[in-house]
């Protein structure tokens, strides 16, 4: 390395991803100092948190500035978007994260697909719109399931799988009428792939990249994918049905070119490429890109690193990741998420939790959690707690996680069972 690596991290966002990049990076073989912010009730444990919002742009700066931090991971898409690596950059202070130019690939799904096209990069068929009559038009036209999507950010829910052409009318409607707010005076509607989802993580610096570990998201909130998309209900890793072939295939024929496209397009993409991606009986097909960790996908990748992820960043960060030759334990990784009743629509808040003492290869990645005025851990969002397992088997890492989620006590919790069952099925 070129650079030494950094003493000082600062961690931006609040949730289970934060909670997992902190515990790793406070991992790393240096012990740097980690700080988060805002954090919560879980990062606070481990590591000083500030009460920064994420998208508070100037005070996050300020922050950094203040505590002498030589290095920025930002967590969130939020920030990005709107900004954040730009002005660390500007104030001299490393970071990792894509500025606002690369952000867009997830803030706009729309200029997304126009990428995907543009450079042959194997996607949905799509129409763009932003008034509903045409919208309505062309829905009947390609007949359901159908996809409809916010065209800008919507916390992981603006995306409706409508089944039936009445779910795909009412959805244009809500997201043209202004569900969304301004995220959806523009909507995709796009073909309804069919298959089975992946999620591949991709640390980028230019035009070079690493691929981290593979995994499965369970986005629906419902045993059985049924029901409302969520932010992500459970994960695990590595995804067997990502064969070494087919793993091949989506590097020579989506990871690489999506790449190399980004930096064609004048884009000095450093942080994580987050490829969405449907395995089609046709092949691989890029459903979205995101442009940061996956929550929940980073909390089952990160524990199977065996490089360390400090310096895989700051490779990134310093141009040097070409250098960087991954390493990774052969364990397998299981996350449950623990949601509170009624997520993801209206739920409670401030319910007690109480978590026992669990063994070493069970972890509790606080998202959603707080302390009230008489320091109980409560709960503070709709994902709350993401717990996480590793073991030598798909079968062990779940038994340990499904174990640990009957034993934390809280009112109204809320979790899927079958998180991995397709895999565990499979074999």
């Amino acid at each position: 390395m070129v650079k030494p690596l950094p003493s000082s991290v600062l961690v931006v966002g609040a949730g289970g991803r934060e909670h997992a990049l902190v515990r790793s990076l406070l991992a790393s073989s240096i012990q740097p100092r980690v700080i988060c912010a805002p954090g919560n009730a879980g990062i606070a444990d481990i590591a000083p948190c500030f009460p920064i919002a994420a998208d508070d742009i100037a005070g996050l700066v300020a922050l950094a500035k203040g505590e002498q931090v030589g290095f920025v991971v930002i967590g969130p898409e939020g920030p990005l978007a709107l900004g954040l690596a730009n002005q660390l950059h500007a104030a001299g202070i490393p970071v990792y994260g894509p500025k606002a130019d690369g952000a867009q690939l997830e803030a706009s799904k729309i200029f997304t697909k126009q990428l995907l096209l543009k450079y042959g990069i194997p996607t949905a068929p799509a129409g763009i719109y932003d008034s509903i009559d045409p919208a309505l038009a062309y829905v009947r036209e390609r007949g359901a399931p159908i996809v409809i999507k916010a065209d800008g950010l919507a916390a992981g829910k603006g995306v409706t799988v409508a089944q039936t052409l009445t779910e795909a009318e009412t959805a244009v409607r809500e997201m043209l009428g202004g569900k969304f707010g301004s995220s959806s005076s523009q909507i995709l509607i796009e073909d309804c792939l069919v298959g089975e989802e992946t999620s591949i993580l991709v640390v980028v610096s230019g035009r070079d990249y690493v691929i981290l570990p593979t995994s499965q998201d369970h986005k629906r909130i419902g045993d059985g994918d049924t029901g409302p998309n969520t932010g992500g209900m459970g994960t695990y890793s590595p995804a067997e049905v990502v064969t070494p072939k087919i793993l091949a295939q989506i590097e020579s024929e989506i990871v690489k070119p999506s790449v190399d496209a980004i930096a064609d397009e004048g884009i000095e993409f450093c942080g994580t490429l987050f490829i969405g991606i449907m395995l089609t009986p046709k092949g691989p097909s890029v459903i979205e890109y995101n442009t940061r960790f996956g929550d929940p996908e980073t909390q089952v990748v990160l524990p199977r690193l065996e490089t360390d992820l400090l310096t895989l960043l700051w490779a990134a960060t310093c141009g040097e990741l070409g250098h960087i030759k991954l390493a990774v334990k052969p364990d397998y990784a299981l996350c449950v998420v623990v949601a509170a009743q009624g997520y993801p629509e209206s739920y409670p808040k401030g319910d007690v939790i109480s978590i026992p003492i669990l063994p070493d290869h069970v972890a509790v990645i606080h998202a959603g959690t707080a302390r009230n005025a008489t320091g109980d851990l409560v709960t503070n969002g709709g994902r709350v707690l993401g717990v996480t397992a590793t073991g030598p088997t798909l079968a062990q890492a779940a038994a340990a996680a499904y174990a640990a989620c009957e034993a934390i006590q809280c009112r109204g919790k809320y979790y899927r069972r079958d998180i991995g069952a397709r895999q565990l099925h499979r074999t």
